[in-house]
C-alpha cells in the first residue's frame, strides 16, 4: 500500500518512546510490583485501579475494560488518531525521521482536518498573539493585565497574547505560513463570511488552552471594551476535531505534576484566577473552559489524582477529613458561584476523594483576592476550605428564616435529602447531628426526616427539576464479576506464559520448547502458546536478540528491543481474538519481591509447567502400558517411552 511507514521505523519509535512517560501524561501511575505500574483506566470510569503498564515490554492492559496495546495504540485511542498520525506524532517527540515505502507518497499531515496540522496552526497562532501583545495596539490589554498584578514574565509563562482588532490579521499570517482557508476554519481560528475568511478573535486578550500534554488546541479570549455589550465578554474556540471543552481544563498542563504529587487539585472559575493561584504558589489550580464542571472533568482529575479509595468505605480521621486526595472548589460567593458549587455537589461522589469548597470573605475571586491582599491570601483561602457536604447544606439553610418554626421545618425538608445522599454511614450520622444543631432540633426528628428522604429517593429514581442530585446516590453500584479461585494447573500455565512473554531471555533454555499445544488445558493458554510457537518460539527470540545486539551492542537496550519485538510479533500472529490475551499476559504483575528474583522466578515457573506436563504424559503412558500384555509388539517401545519420560521428569526435579 502506498504511503506506509517502514516497519523498521515503527519499531524504532516503539523502542525510543517510553510508554510510561506517554501514559503518565494522562494517568497517575504508581508502582505495582517489580517492573509494573498501575493507575485508573483512562478508557472507562473506575474507582479501583485496574490499568497496568509494563514498560519492559512496552505494553498496557486494563483488567477492568479489556483495553490493551502498545504506546502507539494508546496514543491512537486517547487522542482518537489513525495509526499513521499516532506514529508520526510519537516520532516527532523522539526526534526520529520516518521513511515511507518506496513508490508511495508520504501520508500528508497537511491534509485539512488532520490533527497535527491543526496543532501546528494553533502553535503559529499562539506565537503570533504573543508577539502582538507587545504592539502599540495592545496597550489596553497590557494595562488590563498590569492592573491585575501580572508582570510580563508571568504573562509569558501562561502564553497570554493579544488578537488585533483587524478582521483578518491572523488569517493573513496563517496563509503566509502555508495554511489553507479550509484549515483555518476547521481549526476554529477563523470563520467564513460574505467576503471570505475572517479572524474569530479580534481586539481581545487571548489565553492558549492546552491539552494535558501541553499542545495548544484552542483559545479563550476576553473583550477589552466593556462598553461593547453586543459581543460576549468571553469567547472560546468552538468545538473542533482537537478542541472538546468538556474534556479540557485550563492550566492542567502546568498543574498536572503538582496534582499528581500532592494528590490535591484546586478548581477556580477563570483564566486570571488560575494565573493568580499559580503565581501565589498554588500550582495545582485549574479552570473549566467556558462550560460547567462536568463528568468528563471528573474523570480527568481522578486519573491524575490516582486516588482509588472507595468513598463508600469512608475511612475518616478524627478531624473528619478522609484519607486520600482532595478536590477543592473556589467560588466568588455570589449566587452564580453558589449554583456552580451545587452543580459540583452533584458530581461529588464520582470522586474517590474528599471534596471541599473555599469561598473568600467578601466573595472575592482569587485574582481580586491576590490583588487586594497578596499571595498569602490565596494560600489561606485554600487552607480555609470546608467540606462540600457542609457547604451544600449551609447554602440551602441560608435561604430559610431559621428564626421561625416554619423556616426551620422548611430547612429540614430541604436539607434532609442532601444528608440522605451521603453514602458513608459514619459521615451521614455525623452530618445528621450537625444538622440538628444548626436547626435547633432534636436528633431523632432529624434522623426520621433523613430516612424518609432517602426512601423517597430510592423509589423515585429520577430527580425532579430543581432538586439537588448526587450522582449515583441511592442506586446500586455495579459489582465486577467475581471469579472462583484459580485452579493450580491453569495458574501454572498462566504464569509460564507470563514469564515467556515478559522476560523471554530468562525463559531461554528453561524447557519451554518441549511443550506442545496439548500441554495446556485452558483453550486461551493453548492458543497463546500456539501463537508463540508459530513465530518460531524462543529460538526466534534468540535470533531477535542477536540482531538487537548487533544494533545496540550487548546490554539492557538490546534486551528491551528484542523483548518488545518478540511480543509485537506474537501479537500480530495471535490476531484479533487472541491478541488481547497476549497483551494481558505480557502486562500482568509478577509475584516477585525484587528484581533479583525475576530470573529465578521465570525459569522456575516454566520448569514447573514442563514438570506438570511430563507428569501428565507419564500418567497417560502408564495407563496405556497397563492395557498391554508383555507379548504385545508395542510393549517394549511403550516401556522405553515411559522410562524416557521419567528420566526427563527427574532432570527437571533435580534442577530445583
Amino acid at each position: 500500500m502506498a504511503g506506509l511507514i517502514r516497519k523498521d521505523d515503527i519499531e524504532a519509535v516503539r523502542n525510543a518512546v517510553k510508554i510510561d512517560e506517554i501514559i503518565g501524561e494522562h494517568v497517575a501511575l504508581r508502582p505495582a510490583g517489580i517492573g509494573s505500574l498501575k493507575g485508573l483506566c483512562p478508557f472507562h470510569d473506575e474507582r479501583t485501579p485496574s490499568f497496568n503498564v509494563r514498560p519492559h515490554v512496552g505494553m498496557f492492559h486494563c483488567f477492568g475494560c479489556g483495553e490493551s496495546g502498545d504506546v502507539i495504540s494508546f496514543v491512537q485511542k486517547i487522542d482518537h488518531l489513525p495509526f499513521t498520525e499516532a506514529v508520526e506524532m510519537l516520532a516527532a517527540k523522539a526526534g526520529i525521521t520516518l521513511h515511507y515505502e518506496e513508490g508511495g507518497a508520504r501520508v500528508r499531515t497537511e491534509e485539512p482536518g488532520k490533527r497535527q496540522r491543526l496543532l501546528d496552526a494553533h502553535r503559529v497562532a499562539e506565537e503570533f498573539y504573543q508577539q502582538q501583545l507587545a504592539s502599540p495596539e495592545a496597550h489596553k490589554g497590557r494595562t488590563f493585565l498590569a492592573e491585575r498584578g501580572f508582570t510580563q514574565a508571568m504573562c509569558a509563562h501562561f502564553g497570554v497574547g493579544y488578537a488585533p482588532a483587524s478582521w483578518d490579521s491572523l488569517t493573513r499570517h496563517l496563509r503566509s505560513k502555508g495554511f489553507t482557508d479550509q484549515e483555518i476554519q476547521i481549526s476554529g481560528l477563523g470563520s467564513q463570511g460574505n467576503r471570505g475568511v475572517y479572524d474569530r478573535f479580534r481586539g481581545r486578550l487571548v489565553w492558549p488552552i492546552r491539552d494535558i500534554t501541553g499542545a495548544t488546541v484552542g483559545f479563550g479570549a476576553r473583550r477589552l471594551d466593556d462598553s461593547d455589550k453586543e459581543s460576549p465578554k468571553y469567547l472560546n474556540t468552538p468545538e473542533t476535531p482537537i478542541y472538546k471543552k468538556s474534556q479540557l481544563l485550563y492550566g492542567l498542563d502546568l498543574a498536572k505534576k503538582t496534582i499528581a504529587t500532592e494528590h490535591k487539585v484546586v478548581i477556580v472559575e477563570g483564566y486570571t484566577d488560575v494565573m493568580a493561584a499559580h503565581v501565589a504558589g498554588v500550582t495545582n489550580a485549574v479552570a473549566t473552559c467556558g462550560t460547567a464542571f462536568g463528568s468528563e472533568h471528573v474523570k480527568i482529575i481522578r486519573r491524575l489524582l490516582g486516588d482509588h479509595a472507595d468513598p463508600a468505605a469512608g475511612v475518616l480521621l478524627s478531624t473528619g477529613r478522609a484519607h486520600g486526595s482532595e478536590v477543592i472548589f473556589t467560588f466568588d460567593g455570589d449566587s452564580a458561584g453558589q449554583k456552580a458549587a451545587l452543580r459540583a455537589y452533584g458530581e461529588d461522589q464520582n470522586f474517590a476523594a474528599q471534596t471541599f469548597v473555599a469561598v473568600a470573605p467578601g466573595g472575592q475571586d482569587p485574582c481580586d483576592l491576590r490583588l487586594s491582599q497578596g499571595d498569602q491570601a490565596i494560600v489561606d483561602l485554600v487552607n480555609s476550605r470546608i467540606p462540600l457536604f457542609e457547604f451544600a447544606i449551609r447554602s440551602v439553610l441560608s435561604q430559610m428564616d431559621l428564626r421561625s418554626a416554619e423556616g426551620r421545618v422548611q430547612g429540614l425538608r430541604a436539607s434532609a435529602g442532601i444528608v440522605a445522599h451521603i453514602k458513608d454511614r459514619a459521615l451521614r450520622a455525623e452530618y445528621t447531628r450537625q444538622l440538628a444543631g444548626w436547626l435547633g432540633m432534636d436528633i431523632p426528628t432529624v434522623e426520621q426526616a433523613i430516612r424518609a428522604a432517602g426512601r423517597v429517593e430510592v423509589i423515585s429514581h429520577e430527580a425532579r427539576p430543581g432538586e439537588i442530585e448526587m450522582a449515583g446516590a441511592g442506586r446500586p453500584v455495579p459489582v465486577p464479576e467475581r471469579r472462583g479461585p484459580e485452579d493450580p494447573v491453569s495458574r501454572i500455565e498462566r504464569q509460564a506464559l507470563e514469564a515467556v512473554l515478559q522476560h523471554p531471555l530468562y525463559a531461554v533454555g528453561s524447557g519451554f520448547e518441549e511443550l506442545d499445544g496439548q500441554s495446556f488445558t485452558v483453550p486461551t493458554h493453548r492458543a497463546v502458546h500456539d501463537a508463540i510457537r508459530a513465530v518460531g518460539g524462543l529460538d526466534a527470540f534468540t535470533q531477535m536478540m542477536r540482531q538487537a545486539e548487533a544494533h545496540f551492542g550487548p546490554g539492557e537496550n538490546a534486551t528491551l528491543a528484542a523483548s518488545r519485538h518478540f511480543v509485537q510479533v506474537v501479537l500480530e500472529t495471535a490476531g484479533e481474538f487472541i491478541g488481547p490475551a497476549v497483551t494481558q499476559l505480557a502486562v500482568a504483575p509478577l509475584p516477585v519481591a525484587g528484581e533479583a528474583d525475576v530470573r529465578s522466578y521465570c525459569r522456575g515457573v516454566v520448569a514447573a509447567m514442563v514438570r506438570m506436563d511430563l507428569t501428565r504424559k507419564l500418567g497417560e503412558a502408564r495407563a496405556a502400558l497397563s492395557r498391554l500384555s508383555e507379548d504385545d509388539p508395542t510393549y517394549s517401545e511403550m516401556f522405553r517411552e515411559l522410562m524416557r519420560l521419567e528420566q526427563r521428569r527427574q532432570n527437571y526435579t533435580e534442577r530445583d
